[in-house]
């Protein structure tokens, strides 16, 4: 069974997205372990130097991440790659192939990501030139895993 965790940068805070959220970890319960570490977004106003506020979130996302040496890092970044849901799924089913069982997603917060946590990345994911807010992606990810999981069966 595939492992997945998604390290995420903020809450649900509108019962909506928790609702959507709930939906697809039941879908997603029989075919995928998946654990969800949410982590505080440091709040921040107009003075604040936005690469000192993503140093700070990029600590807690190391934290997250632990020592584990067979996990696949895929963040969330507007720069990288763009798939199909078909691409996608294959690109998972690829990496199962390759005996990588351990999976982790990672979402920024509103400022994105600092560049130490990209850098880790074995692929940057970007689903679209448009910004969505960190919520929205968070249900956009487990809708496009679903998905992928579907078109592998």
């Amino acid at each position: 069974m595939l492992h997945l965790k998604i390290i995420t940068l903020g809450k649900l805070k509108e019962s909506y997205w928790r609702e959507a959220e709930a939906e697809y970890l039941k879908r997603l319960s029989a075919s995928v372990k998946l654990e969800i570490v949410e982590l505080r977004e440091e709040t921040f106003s107009d003075k604040d130097e936005p690469a000192q506020i993503k140093q700070k979130e990029a600590e807690k996302i190391r934290t997250a991440l632990g020592d584990s040496t067979d996990n696949y890092l895929i963040v969330l970044d507007e720069h990288g790659r763009q798939f199909s849901s078909v691409e996608f799924s294959e690109q998972i089913s690829e990496l199962t192939n390759r005996q990588v069982s351990h999976l982790t997603f990672v979402i920024g917060g509103p400022l994105g990501l600092d560049e130490s946590i990209l850098r880790l990345a074995d692929l940057k994911l970007s689903f679209s030139k448009f910004t969505f807010t960190h919520q929205m992606m968070r249900v956009f990810l487990l809708e496009q895993i679903y998905r992928a999981t579907m078109i592998q069966a």
